[in-house]
C-alpha cells in the first residue's frame, strides 16, 4: 500500500478543480482506499483532491519581480520577447481595448469561476506546517539552513501580513504596491531579528533560548566541571571519604602536572587515530546535511578495540608497568583536560573561517557559547572526522583500559591472588557496554551529538575526560574501598544488568531498523503517526511503552554498575545520579526539538505515549 505524503492538519496548496490555480488548504483526512485527501479551503469549502493536485507550501516561491505572468516571454523587460508582429496580433491602437477586455475577463472569472476568496497568507502556521528543526536535515528552508531556536516565534501585524502573489489576480498596475508591501515586510523582519522569515548566510547571533543557561551557564560549566571532577577523585582516594570532610586536601599544582604523563596521553590519542585510519571495516553514509550531502564514515571501532587489546597484551608481555596509569591517575586527568582545551581552541579558530553550510544548528554566533557547544558541525582534516573519532575511540576504549588497570591495582594493593567478585562484575558489565557500542557503531550517526551539536568543549571534554575518568569511577572506588559480594547478591545484580541491557539493545535496534527502512516487512506490525516531515513516529513496540525506552535501559544498567560497590558510601552512586540528570536533560532537549519539528503530530504522540523515560513519570 503506498504511503501517504501529507499529514492531517498540514497546510499545503491545493489545486482548485477545473483550473490551474492553487490555494492554501488544510489537510483534514486521507482515504487509504481511494488515495484521496479531504481538504478545507479558507472559505470553509471541503473537497477531495488527488495527491498530484496538492503541493507543499515550500514549492511556491514569491517572484522578485512581482509579475503574475508565469511565461518568460511575457515578463516585463524580457529580452526573449519577440518584437515581430504576428499575423493575428492586433494593431497598436487596439491594444488598450484588448487590455481592458483582458481585465474584464479576469473580473468575470472571479465572479463565475472562483468563489474562493484570495485571503492573505498569514505567516503563523497551524498543525504540522511549521519551521523544521535542524536535527532533521531532510527539510530545509530556502537558504538551505534550518532554524535553530525552537522557542522563537514571529507574528506580523494584521496590516503587514504576508500576501502571496503566486496566483494573484491583481491588475499589473498594483504590482508596485505589492513591492512596497514586500519591502515593508523585509524591514519588519530585519527589525525583529527573526530568522524564520529572512534568509541569512549562517546562524545569527542569538542570546535568547540558548541551552545550558545561556552564556553564563556554559561559562560556569566550563569552570566548574573540571574542578568538580578533581575533587570527586580526591575524595575517592581518601581512606574514609566523607561529605563532612569536603573539600579534601588539595595537592600542589606542580604535583598534578608531568610532561611525561602528557606524552603518554598524546601517544594514546595518536595510537587510536592510527587505528581509525586503517582501511578496514565498511564505509557508510551519514544523515543528509543542510546542503543535501552525506558524509562517509568508516566503521572500524570494534576492530580498534581488538587491536588495542592486542597492544595492551603485548605491553604486559614485555613488562610495561600498567600500574603507571593508577599511580599517575590525577596527572593523567589533567593531561587529558589540557589536551581538550587545546583541541577546543583549535576547533573554535578553524570554525571562524568555516562556510555557513558547515556550521552546527546548535551554534548561536556568540563566541563563548559556541566555544562550549561547538560552532562547526563536522570538523574534518581531510577524511579524518574529529568529532566522530572522539565520540567512540580515545575515551570509550580508554574507559576499558582504565578499568583493567584498576583491576590490576586492586590485586596488588589488596594483596589478592585474583580480583574481587565486585571488581569482576564492574569490569564485565562495562566491557559489555563498550563492546555493544562499538559493534553497533553505525547507530551513532543518527544521534543528537552527530546531527545537531557542533564539536566544541562540551563534547570534547565529555568524550576525552569525563567518560574515561568518571565512567570508570566504580572500579577506581573499589581499589581503595573493597566490598565483598555474595553469589546470591551477584546473581540479582547480573539479572538486573541483563534486564537493562535487553531493554536498551532491543529499543535501540528497533529504532535504528525503523530509521534505515521504515517499509521493512519485518516492522509492518508497528503502529505509527505520520508527520509533515515525511517521517513516522513509532507508537508501539518498545517505543509505545515509554518515549525513551533506551534511556530506561541505560539507567537500569547504571544502577547495576554501582551495586557491586555496596552501600557504605554514596560516592559510587554518583554516576547513577549524574546519569539520571543527564538523561532527563537530554530528554527535555529532545522534547523541545520534536515539538517544533513535528507540531500537531507530536501532540498526538504525547497522548499515545504519555510517559517519559520511565512509566511512572509523566
Amino acid at each position: 500500500m503506498p504511503s501517504r505524503k501529507f499529514a492531517d492538519g498540514e497546510v499545503v496548496r491545493g489545486r482548485w478543480p477545473g483550473s490551474s490555480l492553487y490555494y492554501e488548504v488544510e489537510i483534514l483526512s486521507h482515504d487509504s482506499h481511494s488515495q484521496l485527501y479531504t481538504v478545507k479551503y479558507k472559505d470553509g469549502t471541503e473537497l477531495e483532491l488527488k495527491e498530484n493536485d496538492i503541493k507543499p507550501l515550500t514549492s511556491f516561491r514569491q517572484r522578485k519581480s512581482g509579475s503574475t505572468s508565469s511565461s518568460p516571454s511575457r515578463r516585463r523587460g524580457s529580452r526573449s520577447r519577440s518584437r515581430s508582429r504576428s499575423p493575428g496580433r492586433p494593431p497598436r491602437s487596439s491594444r488598450r481595448s484588448a487590455s481592458a477586455s483582458h481585465q474584464a475577463d479576469i473580473k468575470e472569472m472571479r465572479k463565475e469561476v472562483l468563489e474562493v476568496k484570495l485571503t492573505p497568507l498569514v505567516l503563523k502556521p497551524f498543525g504540522n506546517s511549521i519551521s523544521r528543526y535542524n536535527g532533521e536535515p531532510e527539510r530545509t528552508e530556502r537558504d538551505g539552513l534550518p532554524h535553530r531556536n525552537t522557542e522563537e516565534k514571529f507574528h506580523l501585524s494584521e496590516e503587514s501580513s504576508y500576501i502571496s502573489t503566486q496566483y494573484s489576480l491583481r491588475p499589473r498596475r498594483e504590482e508596485i504596491k505589492l513591492k512596497d508591501i514586500d519591502s515593508k515586510e523585509e524591514n519588519i523582519v530585519a527589525t525583529k531579528g527573526s530568522t524564520l522569515l529572512k534568509t541569512s548566510e549562517g546562524p545569527a547571533t542569538q542570546t535568547e533560548g540558548l541551552e545550558f543557561g545561556g552564556v553564563p551557564g556554559v561559562f560556569l560549566i566550563m569552570l566548574g566541571l573540571p574542578a568538580f571532577l578533581f575533587l570527586l577523585l580526591l575524595m575517592c582516594k581518601q581512606k574514609e571519604p566523607s561529605l563532612l570532610n569536603f573539600p579534601p586536601p588539595l595537592p600542589a599544582l606542580s604535583d598534578l602536572w608531568e610532561t611525561r604523563v602528557f606524552g603518554v596521553y598524546l601517544l594514546w590519542f595518536l595510537l587510536q587515530a592510527l587505528f581509525y585510519l586503517l582501511p578496514v571495516g565498511k564505509v557508510v553514509e551519514g544523515m543528509p546535511l543542510t546542503d543535501g550531502r552525506r558524509l562517509k564514515y568508516r566503521l572500524n571501532g570494534f576492530y580498534a578495540l581488538l587491536l588495542t587489546a592486542a597492544a595492551i597484551g603485548a605491553a604486559v608481555f614485555w613488562g610495561a608497568p600498567l600500574l603507571f596509569v593508577y599511580q599517575h591517575f590525577l596527572q593523567l586527568v589533567l593531561a587529558a583536560f589540557a589536551f581538550t582545551v587545546a583541541l577546543s581552541t583549535y576547533l573554535a579558530v578553524r570554525a571562524a573561517g568555516a562556510p555557513p553550510a558547515a556550521l552546527a544548528p546548535a551554534s548561536s554566533g556568540n563566541a563563548i557559547y559556541d566555544f562550549f557547544i561547538g560552532r562547526e558541525l563536522n570538523p574534518r582534516i581531510g577524511t579524518f572526522d574529529l568529532k566522530y573519532f572522539c565520540e567512540l575511540r580515545p575515551g570509550l576504549i580508554g574507559w576499558v583500559v582504565v578499568n583493567l588497570v584498576m583491576l590490576l591495582a586492586e590485586m596488588k594493593l589488596q594483596d589478592r591472588a585474583a580480583p574481587s567478585l565486585a571488581m569482576i562484575l564492574v569490569n564485565s558489565f562495562q566491557l559489555l557496554y563498550v563492546v555493544d557500542a562499538l559493534w553497533n557503531e553505525e547507530a551513532l550517526l543518527t544521534t543528537m551529538d552527530i546531527t545537531h551539536d557542533g564539536f566544541g568543549f562540551m563534547l570534547a571534554f565529555g568524550d576525552l575526560v569525563w567518560v574515561p575518568f568518571i565512567y570508570s569511577f566504580q572500579a577506581f572506588y573499589l581499589v581503595s574501598h573493597p566490598n565483598e559480594v555474595s553469589w546470591p547478591m551477584a546473581s540479582l545484580i547480573i539479572a538486573l544488568k541483563l534486564c537493562g541491557y535487553v531493554i536498551f539493545r532491543c529499543a535501540n535496534s528497533q529504532k535504528n531498523a525503523f530509521r534505515k527502512n521504515p517499509s521493512d516487512p519485518k516492522l509492518a506490525y508497528l503502529k505509527t503517526i505520520h508527520t509533515s516531515t515525511g517521517k513516522n513516529l513509532l507508537v508501539s513496540g518498545w517505543w509505545g511503552f515509554v518515549r525513551h525506552p533506551n534511556y530506561l535501559g541505560d539507567l537500569i544498567m547504571a544502577l547495576a554498575w554501582s551495586l557491586p560497590c555496596g552501600f557504605k558510601h554514596i560516592l559510587p552512586y554518583f554516576y547513577v545520579i549524574y546519569f539520571a540528570m543527564l538523561l532527563v536533560h537530554r530528554e527535555a532537549r529532545d522534547e523541545r526539538q520534536c515539538r517544533t519539528k513535528y507540531g500537531r503530530a507530536w501532540e498526538q504522540y504525547r497522548q499515545r505515549v504519555p510517559y517519559r523515560i520511565v512509566p511512572y513519570v509523566y
